[in-house]
């Protein structure tokens, strides 16, 4: 049994979920479906920790991207990390997902030699986005704006397969991997728990709730 591990969570984009022993990455997986958070996180979850051959109970921390995101999507991966969290009594620490890409970039086999961009899909025809320096460290943002109001920059992310005047680098990751996230997030800043959404939800009147309690603690 590894003396850490760490389960990533990250529902800023689509759904992803990923292991790390603090020293490496164990496994990632996702579902390429923004729109269906509330079905599919659970089983996903389940899914990672049967598959990596460990149980929820074996979990020592969790990391979760808390954004900028859409509400439904961030409200959803940090209900679930904080529910494990409670009834396992381990830390969950939020971090922003911007940083995790831009830390996936470092730690590619080609990183960005000068300052870079990370964007994602704001939706509207907007994108979120932030600069970093060469080492990693957050200088502007998280922002939201139009893709043409961005610095002339290397990009990555995934705004980059969906708004051409974003120059994206060939090397450039496009999708975060919750495997770094679970990996990083203890080296990333701080971030709370909180979502971090940027602009007012698009809000509409409430009906039934849906229940995002996992399953996959009992």
């Amino acid at each position: 049994m590894p003396e850490q591990l760490i389960l990533g969570i990250d529902t800023a984009t689509e759904v992803r979920v990923g292991l790390a022993d603090g020293s490496q990455v164990l496994s990632s997986l996702s579902y390429e479906d923004p729109r269906r958070h509330v079905e599919q996180l659970t089983p996903l979850i389940e899914k990672l920790i049967k598959e990596s051959g460990v149980t929820t109970a074996q979990l020592t921390k969790i990391i979760v991207g808390v954004g900028p995101g859409p509400y439904t999507g961030l409200r959803v991966g940090i209900a679930t990390a904080r529910t494990i969290g409670f009834v396992l009594g381990v830390q969950v620490r939020g971090v922003c997902t911007l940083d995790v890409l831009a830390a996936q970039w470092l730690r590619s086999d080609v990183p960005p030699a000068d300052d870079f961009l990370i964007a994602t899909d704001a939706r509207r025809k907007e994108i979120y986005w932030a600069r970093y320096a060469p080492d990693g460290s957050r200088v502007a943002g998280p922002s939201v704006g139009k893709a043409d109001e961005l610095p002339q920059l290397p990009v990555a992310g995934p705004a980059t397969e969906i708004y051409p005047e974003l120059q994206a680098s060939a090397n450039a990751p496009v999708s975060l991997d919750a495997g770094v996230l679970a990996l990083v997030g203890s080296e990333l800043a701080d971030a709370g728990i909180e979502p971090l959404y940027l602009r007012s939800p698009d809000a509409a009147p409430p009906g039934p709730r849906k229940s995002v309690l996992p399953r996959v603690l009992s």
